[in-house]
């Protein structure tokens, strides 16, 4: 998605939340200062099924699936999960918030992880970003992209995944361990869980999908 696609989604998310947009702009000015040139080859998956994998707490009983698909893009712990599981994660997706021990980790293994940059985490982005291999993370940010840091769409971690899925190339999307009414979440973590189905409803709407994930609920979303 070009960000002249994404920004009045953007605007909107902005005004629900009352989020600052100079607050974006300020994380993804500090995430540029170590984004390098990203190979989006390491996570091209054109044609290929892509397992986009959530963190809600019913991932540990379904995290066999993930075996179906060709790549794997995880959200934030759920990478975790996938790989204790022992299945390989192709790309976390992270905005360094839970477990950037394990983002680390990954860069200097070689491994691709998409960082995010947002209003509230720049100690966090100049905490570990300098820890990583610049060379294996792709830098990613909600407000017009700068330099090496890119826009691709997406709120959420885990709706983040699917849109880097889809502007990747990937010719299916299957979604694991998702739970929009997941009773364990705070009111503030509700809120963006709301926004990421309205987000993957936009996003199967434009790849002419639809997405099992989203099955019984479309007609109670409310387009974004």
């Amino acid at each position: 998605m070009e960000f002249t696609d994404w920004e009045s989604v953007y605007e909107r998310i902005l005004a629900d939340f009352g989020y600052p947009r100079e607050g974006d702009e300020r994380a993804r000015d500090a995430m540029a200062e170590f984004a390098r040139p990203f190979d989006a080859t390491s996570v091209d998956c054109a044609g290929e099924t892509v397992a986009v994998v959530g963190a809600a707490p019913s991932l540990p009983a379904e995290v066999g699936t993930v075996a179906d698909a060709d790549r794997v893009f995880a959200a934030s712990t759920a990478a975790d999960v996938v790989r204790e599981a022992g299945y390989r994660v192709d790309l976390m997706v992270t905005d360094l918030d839970k477990n950037p021990e394990t983002a680390r980790e990954r860069t200097r293994a070689g491994r691709p992880v998409a960082a995010h940059a947002h209003g509230d985490n720049v100690p966090a982005v100049r905490e570990w970003m300098p820890r990583f291999d610049a060379e294996h993370v792709l830098a990613t940010t909600q407000a017009a992209p700068v330099g090496n840091v890119v826009n691709h769409g997406g709120f959420t971690d885990g709706d983040r995944a699917a849109f880097l899925a889809d502007a990747f190339g990937a010719a299916e999307l299957r979604f694991v361990g998702w739970d929009f009414d997941d009773p364990s979440v705070g009111a503030a973590k509700a809120r963006k869980l709301r926004w990421a189905e309205r987000l993957l409803y936009l996003l199967e709407g434009r790849r002419g999908e639809r997405f099992a994930v989203l099955d019984g609920r479309r007609e109670s979303i409310r387009p974004p």
